[in-house]
């Protein structure tokens, strides 16, 4: 008797699944299968994608209003409800202005071209990438030692074709003779940041966006507001050599790292920069996921490297570049 009344019970919630879902045959199973998994991926990229951003911390108050308009429902709190009612009304408005950068990088990576990535060769090996970063450590840190004020940047997926414009075209090959050069005070191109595009340093002097992040250091100067700014609004990777102190600092998706070694700078280059060959490369529809996954590692890296950092460093670093007129440009 109970064997029956299980299988009808289990009869009846089949029934209830196939009628709800519309399940005609083995292929509707296989799509709402198909539309899960779609789902669950896109929203995991977009855990990704913010968990190591600004736009977390803004989720996180959307959700607190929806949370106070609940609680002011039930309360019956009636000027309360109103208020945060019409908030909510708003409120795609007010996330797609404070969105802006995440939705646009989100919509560059969508405009990208999967089946070009498949065939299209790299624009540079593994060799020639350990030979592009070797060439920039070296320059950084003798200009380090030089107290030479530097910007370097490294244009990624996002293309810096506007930030180039501002600037002067180069296109030549990367070395750190090349490097030191361009940077040398007193001289027409030293002023402003160099971009490097594939394995080449494709201009020099260019204008950069200054970050807008309000719990940076005031004594940043514009250099790193500069380097931190640019890396805000795309994917690219800078590095900022200090005239001031010498430190040599990285910065990456809004975070820098400060008064690091040769030997980390290597490092998180090859890291930052090995992701962009390897889906050039292969072709994997899987790319965006690991390049989200090397944003948590890029912000673990930064906090490691300034935790090493002593306090006597970590206060001249604060004063870094504070003289405005080498950095007029960056």
């Amino acid at each position: 008797m109970m064997l029956v009344a299980e299988s009808s019970d289990f009869s009846r919630f089949t029934t209830f699944l196939v009628e709800y879902f519309g399940i005609r045959g083995v292929w509707d199973v296989f799509k709402i299968i198909i539309d899960i998994l779609l789902i669950s991926y896109l929203f995991y990229l977009l855990i990704t994608l913010l968990k190591d951003s600004r736009a977390l911390q803004l989720i996180k108050g959307v959700i607190l209003v929806l949370v106070a308009s609940f609680v002011s429902d039930l309360l019956g709190l009636s000027t309360v409800s109103f208020i945060l009612k019409t908030v909510i009304e708003v409120l795609p408005v007010i996330l797609i202005v404070l969105f802006q950068p995440e939705l646009r990088r989100i919509l560059e990576g969508l405009g990208k071209s999967p089946i070009k990535e498949i065939f299209a060769a790299g624009n540079q090996n593994t060799a020639d990438m350990s030979v592009l970063v070797e060439e920039v450590v070296k320059a950084s840190f003798a200009m380090a030692e030089e107290k030479t004020g530097a910007l370097i940047i490294f244009e990624r997926e996002t293309n810096l074709s506007e930030v180039i414009r501002t600037g002067t075209i180069v296109n030549a090959a990367v070395s750190s003779q090349l490097l030191r050069l361009l940077f040398v005070k007193n001289t027409p191109l030293h002023d402003g940041a160099v971009i490097i595009r594939g394995n080449k340093i494709y201009a020099a002097a260019c204008y950069l966006p200054l970050s807008n992040n309000l719990h940076l250091n005031k004594d940043f100067g514009t250099r790193h507001r500069a380097g931190i700014g640019i890396s805000e609004s795309t994917d690219c990777i800078s590095v900022i050599v200090s005239e001031e102190t010498g430190y040599v600092s990285i910065a990456r998706n809004g975070v820098i790292t400060r008064n690091i070694t040769p030997d980390v700078l290597r490092k998180l280059l090859r890291d930052g920069l090995a992701p962009r060959e390897t889906g050039k490369k292969s072709g994997s529809a899987m790319l965006g996921m690991f390049r989200r996954k090397n944003k948590s590692a890029d912000a673990k890296a930064a906090k490691k490297a300034e935790t090493e950092t002593s306090a006597a460093s970590d206060a001249g670093g604060a004063r870094n570049d504070r003289r405005g007129g080498t950095d007029g440009k960056a």
